[in-house]
């Protein structure tokens, strides 16, 4: 069965990041597959409004103020008059929200419950339980998830973790993980300089990502081994500490900073590396290990969070989120490299097979078919469950939702359905032909990689 999909999240492109990758790949896929999807984000500076994609993927991108880290202000109403306009003129069957973080994600989440669409959720992060930011992101995550048809979880990890901080039944949580694709990182070994171990990292320099023990490890790795050099890319609040760290040990020939990267680019500074470093204090999945394995990189990681379920175990060295189990780990890699006992170059045929956007566009699917045969919540039941939240929490977010209820009755009277002018849906098979009569060389070989995936999944 197909349906019109409305891919909700403050995460998107321009914006570079694993969310926002998700998104963009997941849609094309089930544009191929022959649904409908659209994407609804918060404008990045001037790119405002309605904006097509590849294959007649549409953005709405959505005047909010961004407050933090491209996270939008909760404004709990002020989104949904535009949100319903949105939905009612693409004629949305289902609402897909990416992201706990993402401020648009949850207030689409409770406004699509109240106008009684088919809504799923797909959580990309770890939280933890103890300190301010995790409780209060925890129980609103709890209060948007109370009546979710289904959740989606990039790991079996990250499924534990967040079926326990929003009390959900773990029938209702699938694990979907994210995907690559291996023919956009083929590896490349004479790219590498040949008298350096060039090690790469490539993260948001942020503390979450561990940036505090790479400022530690990076001198004792450069004192212990002669011909080893870093090639950084990335920004964030972190940089400073790094390049104080490399002004302090004199390692300006060791240290190279690149600064932000585009997606595009990614893969031709991976394969300038011979290891990729990941020291990140939480992941849930983590897509840049992967996309360094297909560019025929060794990678050294922390073990925390869904990261031990990501890749085979001799792609990989792991390590404690600890500064001495670090530089072992890493020293061993050097080892392995150094005398030719792992050959990356031969990582990319075997990761093809196992992450495929193709695979997941058609699990997601099944997720949609399981959610449009739910019986929709009496307003009592979903007050209900509301209530469940918490002796105070519960009473406060059934009035959030009852005033929500009234609210949408008084925009089905003063701007009624048949007011709103439907969208004209995007001719993709008129796309799709005169793409295949007019593509460039570069276009031919782009769909010639996406027929090779497709066909490894057919006979797979």
């Amino acid at each position: 069965m197909l349906y019109n999909i409305c891919m909700v999240s403050d995460f998107f492109y321009p914006n570079m990041g694993g969310v926002e990758s998700h998104l963009y790949h997941l849609s094309q896929r089930l544009i191929q597959r022959g649904h409908k999807v659209i994407i609804a984000t918060h404008a990045y500076g001037n790119r405002t409004g309605v904006r097509y994609l590849t294959n007649g993927l549409k953005v709405y991108y959505v005047p909010t103020l961004v407050i933090h880290y491209e996270a939008t202000l909760p404004t709990l109403y002020g989104f949904f008059p535009l949100l319903r306009n949105i939905l009612i003129r693409e004629d949305i069957d289902i609402i897909h929200g990416h992201g706990a973080f993402s401020a648009l994600c949850q207030e689409a989440i409770l406004h699509g419950k109240t106008m009684g669409y088919k809504v799923c959720f797909t959580d990309h992060s770890l939280f933890g339980f103890a300190d301010a930011s995790s409780i209060l992101t925890n129980k609103l995550l709890k209060f948007t998830l109370s009546d979710i048809d289904h959740v989606i979880c990039v790991s079996h990890t990250s499924k534990e973790n967040t079926v326990l901080r929003a009390a959900l039944s773990p029938r209702n949580v699938s694990v979907i993980p994210n995907a690559v694709v291996a023919s956009q990182f083929k590896p490349d070994p004479s790219a590498a300089d040949p008298n350096w171990i060039t090690i790469v990292v490539i993260s948001r320099l942020v503390y979450r990502k561990g940036m505090d023990l790479l400022v530690a490890i990076i001198p004792r790795i450069c004192n212990m081994y002669r011909n080893v050099r870093f090639i950084i890319g990335g920004d964030g609040p972190k940089r400073i500490d790094l390049e104080q760290m490399r002004e302090k040990h004199l390692l300006h020939d060791r240290i190279e900073f690149l600064g932000s990267i585009k997606h595009h680019d990614v893969r031709n500074v991976l394969v300038q590396g011979n290891i990729f470093l990941n020291t990140s204090l939480t992941e849930a999945f983590c897509i840049a290990i992967v996309e360094a394995a297909c560019a025929g990189l060794f990678v050294v990681s922390t073990k925390v969070g869904g990261v031990p379920e990501v890749l085979p175990t001799h792609m990989i060295n792991y390590a404690m989120p600890e500064e001495d189990d670090l530089v072992i780990a890493i020293s061993k890699a050097i080892h392995m490299i150094r005398y030719e006992e792992v050959d990356p170059s031969r990582f990319n045929d075997e990761l093809k097979d196992l992450y495929s956007w193709s695979n997941v566009a058609e699990r997601t699917e099944k997720v949609y078919d399981l959610i449009s045969q739910t019986q929709e919540a009496p307003l009592i039941e979903r007050l209900r469950r509301y209530y469940g939240c918490g002796l105070y929490a519960g009473k406060i977010f059934c009035m959030v939702m009852a005033l929500d209820y009234l609210f949408w009755i008084f925009l089905e009277i003063m701007l009624p359905r048949h007011a709103i002018e439907r969208a004209e849906t995007f001719p993709y098979k008129k796309y799709r032909d005169y793409f295949n009569n007019n593509r460039s060389p570069f276009s031919q070989l782009s769909q010639q990689h996406e027929l090779e995936e497709q066909e490894d999944d057919d006979k797979k």
